[in-house]
C-alpha cells in the first residue's frame, strides 16, 4: 500500500495542466481513452491539493465546429454521437457551422471530441 499512497501524494501535488498530461500519458501508455471517467475521479484530488493560482486556470472548455470539410456526413455522423441529437438536429449544427458541438466540459472531454471531429474531416477550435 506505500506505493499506493505515494502515487496520491504525488498526484495531490500536481497543477491542473499537470493533471492533464497524466491522463494523457495513461492513455498512450495502456491504449486506453474515454478520459470523462479518469476527470471525474481526478478533479477532486487536484481541488484538494491545488494552490490558488491552479484554480484560476481555465477548466470549462468549449468544443466549436468551424466546417464540416469535404467528408459532411461523416462530421454529422460524429456530432450525433457527441451530443445524442437527432440526424436533422446535428445536419443543422453542422450545415451552420461555426457552432458549439460541446459546451463547458473538461480539457480531456473536448480533446477527445476534437479528435473525433477531425478524424471525420472536420475543422474544429477549442475554447
Amino acid at each position: 500500500m506505500s506505493k499506493i499512497n505515494e502515487i496520491i501524494e504525488a498526484v495531490k501535488g500536481l497543477t491542473v495542466l499537470e493533471l492533464a498530461e497524466l491522463v494523457k500519458a495513461f492513455e498512450e501508455e495502456f491504449g486506453v481513452s474515454a478520459a470523462a471517467p479518469v476527470a471525474v475521479a481526478a478533479a477532486p484530488v487536484a481541488g484538494a491539493g491545488a494552490a490558488a493560482p491552479a484554480e484560476e486556470e481555465q477548466t470549462e472548455f468549449d468544443v466549436i465546429l468551424s466546417a464540416a470539410g469535404e467528408k459532411k456526413v461523416n462530421v454529422i455522423k460524429v456530432v450525433r454521437e457527441l451530443t445524442g441529437l437527432g440526424l436533422k438536429e446535428s445536419k443543422d449544427l453542422v450545415d451552420g457551422a461555426p457552432k458549439p458541438v460541446k459546451e463547458k466540459v473538461s480539457k480531456e472531454e473536448a480533446e477527445a471530441a476534437k479528435a473525433k471531429l477531425v478524424e471525420a474531416g472536420a475543422t474544429v477550435e477549442i475554447k
